[in-house]
């Protein structure tokens, strides 16, 4: 195939079977737009020159297109009169095509492959034609315009379901929509199709009969995978294509060497990057551009969006995203990681712990029941349970450091900023306000003091007061009975 090859891709409609505020061909599947995946595929072809034509929502596809493909033209068909109309506005707005090949495809045929264009467009050329269709064959064709050809296999017509005749309604072979053109005579033709029809719209596909009339070949190239060219019209049909789409790309996943467990409750979007020897459990969606590492296990239960998974990493029952699990790292089950998250080697964010905005170095860990919101965990940091990073005063946020080694108790508050030494460590339910020195201890509880008798004074007739009432008629007759499994007088020298 030459590289002088014109790719027109046809996304002005309106696709009001959507019922969406979204144009249709902005539509995600697996984590691109419908319009995305096409355009992806098209640029496997390195074509001189892309086209696109926008209408409905231009203002909103356009942007699109530009973003993925900033070298694409941007051409605008202002009435939607059809396909042979938007492909007349889109030659217009390139200045003419010149020589080579012109492939019109369409921007909500999300499942197109390039290497399945690029066979398309090579056939053509080899072929020499003046038109080419895109085609397939299926069992059930109704619905759908079939490709007659004649003796020889060359095509003679397209001809639509309503105005087939009994014999052409047994013909399996449709027509795509996708069209290979000779750029010299869809210079010619384009003037001629007119719009003499029910609809009073501008056919692309009359340029085979403007073909035929002329005394030039038109030939179809059947795809044997014919679901590459399948639309979506709504909502029905656009998770019809998600599903398949999933399917192709966890099996391609598989083959390359990822375990998946159980690909029906599996998601995994387009541009994500699993290494070899990845495992994915039951109820995983990795979206985005997560990246997982070598011998990773992912879920059960696990999203996981834009997120880098270190090799080795465990993340079991976890949602994140922007997040960054070095390697051999463990997180979950129930953790949250928010935007900034980045987890040392080693490192572990256990169970209902959420994190933010935060990095905790190499071997630290964050075991139970916290929030890490703004903060420097050192490296071999042990965060005790129930630790709350208060990082708000109520106008701005503020940044906590914890040092090296530093061992912190339980159900501490670091109200930031605030700073706590290498080898630091602090007591069981501590509000840290001020920095805490290398090897020190901060300790801001007070010492312990017990209400003797508070129970049987202020609990008086309840379960709670009986118990405590057993114990001390025990301790007073000096008997060694055990009252539901409380008192009883330990042996000399033992642990009670």
């Amino acid at each position: 195939m030459t590289n002088n090859l014109t790719v027109i891709v046809l996304a002005a409609g309106g696709g009001t079977r959507m019922r969406s505020k979204t144009p249709k061909v902005l539509h995600p599947v697996c984590g691109r737009s419908m319009l995305g995946h096409v355009l992806h595929a098209v640029q496997t072809l390195e074509p001189r020159q892309v086209v696109a034509v926008v209408g409905h929502q231009r203002e909103l596809v356009g942007p699109h297109v530009k973003e993925l493909l900033p070298d694409a033209l941007l051409a605008v068909q202002e009435d939607q009169l059809g396909t042979g109309h938007a492909v007349r506005v889109a030659v217009e707005a390139a200045g003419g095509i010149g020589s080579g090949t012109v492939l019109v495809a369409y921007g909500d045929t999300p499942l197109l492959e390039g290497e399945s264009l690029r066979a398309f467009a090579a056939e053509h050329e080899a072929a020499e034609r003046a038109v080419s269709i895109l085609s397939g064959i299926v069992p059930a064709p109704f619905g759908y315009g079939r490709v007659v050809r004649d003796a020889d296999g060359d095509v003679v017509a397209i001809v639509e379901e309503k105005d087939a005749t009994p014999e052409q309604r047994e013909i399996h072979e449709i027509n795509s929509g996708i069209l290979a053109f000779d750029a010299a005579f869809l210079a010619e033709a384009l003037p001629q199709i007119g719009n003499d029809n029910a609809k009073g719209e501008y056919y692309l596909t009359d340029c085979v009969q403007l073909a035929r009339d002329a005394g030039l070949t038109v030939g179809a190239y059947p795809l044997e995978d014919v679901l590459q060219t399948e639309g979506a019209n709504d909502r029905a049909q656009l998770a019809d294509l998600g599903r398949e789409m999933n399917r192709r790309i966890l099996t391609r996943w598989m083959r390359e060497g990822v375990s998946v467990m159980d690909p029906a409750t599996t998601w995994v979007d387009a541009d994500v990057e699993l290494a070899q020897d990845v495992t994915i459990l039951p109820g995983t969606q990795l979206l985005g551009a997560t990246v997982v590492g070598e011998d990773a296990v992912i879920g059960p239960d696990t999203t996981l969006q834009d997120c880098e998974i270190g090799a080795g990493a465990r993340v079991v029952r976890t949602h994140g995203q922007l997040a960054v699990v070095g390697q051999d790292a463990n997180v979950g089950p129930f953790a949250y990681l928010r935007p900034g998250t980045h987890l040392g080697e080693g490192g572990k964010i256990g169970t209902f712990v959420e994190t933010k905005n935060s990095t905790l170095a190499a071997g630290a860990k964050v075991p139970h029941l916290s929030y890490v919101g703004d903060a420097e965990v050192g490296e071999g940091t042990n965060i005790g349970a129930g630790t709350i990073f208060a990082n708000y005063d109520g106008v701005a946020k503020h940044r906590t450091t914890i040092g090296r080694h530093a061992r912190t108790g339980s159900n501490n508050t670091f109200v930031a900023p605030v700073t706590v030494g290498d080898g630091a460590g602090t007591g069981a339910g501590t509000v840290v306000r001020e920095d805490v020195p290398a090897g020190d201890l901060a300790v801001s509880a007070g010492p312990q003091r017990n209400v003797e008798g508070w129970v049987l004074r202020r609990r008086a007739g309840t379960a709670q007061a009986a118990a405590a009432e057993a114990v001390r008629d025990s301790a007073h007759t000096g008997s060694d009975a055990d009252v539901d499994g409380v008192g009883g007088t330990p042996p000399p020298g033992g642990e009670s």
